[in-house]
């Protein structure tokens, strides 16, 4: 005698749905000529471990491809309508067999099924409507970010260049009258350079914040502070040394996130990007703390940014103190600084080494 499984059944308007209640099945066989589907499979059923069969005539036709899918429990198998449209049974026959059931944990009305359509339009729009908005920002940060970095890396270009053509002709006449020539340019990349903080802040690159915070600011106050507010030091060789150091870090830089933003590399350029700071950086922060040690004297001198205190003390705070609390904070910064530049390194240089293995 033929043995059946339970089926348990569900359809939506292009699909039939079939649970077949069979544990651990093997030897499947489904297939479906014109309207009907047959099934064969050994399991454990409801008369225990044997063979099971069955066959269904369907109401309407059906598409010849059939797919299932076996878990230790059951068969799932999913038939296409040959129509779209809502069956109002499964079988031709009025009289369902006795093997037969409605699944009642997919089963849904007609009005359901077509919210569930609806609903499942919807969210595809969103979807679709939320990609293309973000493929839009994503579109938008990268012309942003380039055009920032492409400005940056013509200022740095244009003073590294005029810095080193100034050298070859006066030699060491350039020296000192760095400040004079090369200010302006310096003070607008710098003053610039206050967006990359901005950019780490709010995720627009994926950054530490705290060593940009310390570059820039560091920076800025070299050169607002130190070289911008005296003019006893804008005659100094040492403004030579820092604006030189800054920019032969910077001309590498730039041009590195440049091609970053398109997803595209030049080894030699990633190379010299995370190396040539090694010796520059420290080179740059002496020369920034030898523009500091200068400026100390002047800062007694002239009294400049001292701290005035009651006329019963009769002294004020010189910034000069200041300073010296400044140089030590120089050194934890670099510190601070050249430890993520080295971690940034030994990880760009280990992921491309994982790759080519």
């Amino acid at each position: 005698m033929t043995l059946t499984p339970l089926v348990y059944w569900a359809q939506r308007h292009e699909d039939i749905y079939l649970r077949v209640e069979l544990t651990d099945a093997q030897n499947i066989d489904v297939h479906v000529h014109d309207k009907a589907l047959q099934f064969r499979a050994q399991g454990h059923g409801a008369k225990g471990q044997n063979e099971y069969e069955f066959s269904l005539e369907f109401l309407l036709p059906v598409k010849p491809e059939v797919s299932y899918k076996s878990t230790q429990r059951q068969v799932n198998i999913t038939v296409r309508k040959e129509q779209r449209g809502w069956w109002e049974r499964l079988m031709a026959q009025e009289r369902k067999p006795v093997f037969l059931a409605p699944d009642f944990d997919r089963w849904l009305d007609e009005s359901d099924a077509e919210m569930e359509i609806r609903e499942k339009e919807e969210k595809k729009n969103r979807l679709k409507a939320s990609r293309h908005k973000e493929e839009g920002f994503v579109s938008l940060k990268t012309g942003f970010l380039f055009v920032y970095n492409l400005v940056q890396f013509l200022g740095f270009s244009w003073i590294f260049v005029n810095m080193t053509v100034r050298l070859f002709i006066f030699g060491q006449d350039s020296l000192y009258d760095t400040f004079h020539t090369i200010s302006d340019m310096m003070f607008f990349c710098q003053i610039l350079a206050a967006v990359e903080v901005l950019n780490a802040a709010f995720g627009v690159v994926k950054t530490a914040v705290i060593p940009t915070v310390i570059q820039v600011i560091g920076r800025n106050f070299i050169l607002f502070i130190i070289f911008g507010s005296l003019e006893e030091m804008h005659n100094k060789a040492v403004v030579f040394f820092v604006f030189y150091l800054w920019s032969a870090i910077e001309i590498f830089r730039y041009p590195f996130y440049m091609l970053g933003c398109f997803n595209t590399e030049w080894k030699t350029l990633t190379w010299l990007r995370y190396t040539i700071w090694m010796p520059l950086y420290p080179l740059g922060v002496i020369a920034e703390a030898v523009a500091v040690i200068q400026s100390i004297p002047i800062f007694d001198e002239t009294k400049l940014f001292s701290i005035p205190l009651p006329k019963a003390i009769g002294t004020s705070i010189g910034f000069s103190y200041f300073l010296h609390i400044y140089l030590i904070l120089m050194f934890l910064g670099l510190f601070i600084n050249f430890r993520h530049l080295y971690k940034q390194r030994k990880r760009r240089f280990r992921t491309k080494k994982r790759k080519a293995n």
